[in-house]
């Protein structure tokens, strides 16, 4: 930050992060319909409801019915709730570095410090790439 305060930075990193991975997945989450088509079957049976007839974008708001969506939202305040400090992520929040929980993706992890570096750095570009991208998208 710009009075130099690590903490406030590292608050940021992490929300930036956090903003950029949840970003990356709703750019391809909007574009992977349109790509490889949608799932067979119903979304909701009880509403005779298919996925073919959920269109993709913020049409989709009006389709889906109100349990996914409170689905969709106990989710969402989980992920949020996550980084409050209640005790079950203490130690991935407080002693790894910003957006490391402790999960080592295989192909993607490395011990060495450069490459976790510009892997950081690739990550942080297209997670603000997709932070554009997404809201491009709604428009």
């Amino acid at each position: 930050s710009k009075d130099g305060d690590a903490e406030t930075f590292r608050r940021r990193r992490q929300t930036e992060i956090k903003h950029g991975r949840i970003s990356m997945l709703a750019t391809m989450g909007y574009i992977t319909p349109d790509l490889v088509g949608k799932f067979p079957g119903y979304l909701s049976p009880s509403a005779n409801l298919k996925f073919v007839d959920v269109p993709n974008g913020l049409a989709a708001i009006s389709k889906v019915p109100a349990a996914g969506w409170g689905q969709m939202v106990l989710y969402a305040l989980y992920c949020e709730a996550s980084s409050l400090g209640f005790g079950y992520f203490d130690e991935a929040y407080n002693k790894n570095a910003p957006g490391d929980f402790g999960w080592k993706p295989p192909l993607l992890a490395t011990d060495d410090a450069e490459k976790r570096t510009k892997r950081l750095n690739a990550e942080l570009a297209n997670g603000r790439l997709a932070m554009m991208a997404i809201i491009g998208m709604f428009f």
